[in-house]
């Protein structure tokens, strides 16, 4: 049986992944260690736990969280980044701006690539980085 919890595909595979599919893995993982910083970050409600994961999760948070985190990446990681910001998306939500958008879709382009080549040590040294730049937390 397959562990979706530690995938590790081989680089050729990953990169044979369309920019917005990658993406869409790297939604899913960044939107889960948000609501595990959340649950494990001081005792809030459930609803205040949805607002505050909402926030974060929102194309001009996760623009400046790229920021953050750009002058740490690797070569490799610079370019899974790129090839997600510089995808042709159809539209950018009323929320964000092109660019917001551009740079969110490059985070999670990143965090997609890394999770499926099993680098999770990597997205969790990343992710605790921008949470302390942005957050002091």
């Amino acid at each position: 049986m397959e562990n979706y919890f530690a995938i590790a595909l081989p680089k050729r595979e990953v990169d044979a992944i369309s920019n917005l599919g990658l993406a869409h893995m790297g939604d899913g993982v960044f939107e889960l260690l948000c609501r595990a910083y959340l649950c494990t970050h001081g005792d809030r409600t459930v609803r205040r736990l949805h607002d505050d994961a909402v926030s974060l999760v929102r194309a001009p948070a996760q623009a400046k969280f790229s920021e953050a985190i750009v002058p740490l990446l690797t070569q490799e990681e610079a370019d899974y980044f790129r090839r997600g910001k510089n995808t042709h998306t159809h539209a950018a939500p009323k929320s964000a701006t092109a660019r917001e958008y551009a740079m969110a879709t490059g985070l999670e382009t990143l965090f997609g690539a890394l999770f499926l080549l099993g680098r999770t040590d990597r997205i969790n040294a990343l992710f605790s980085a921008g949470m302390e730049a942005l957050y002091g937390l």
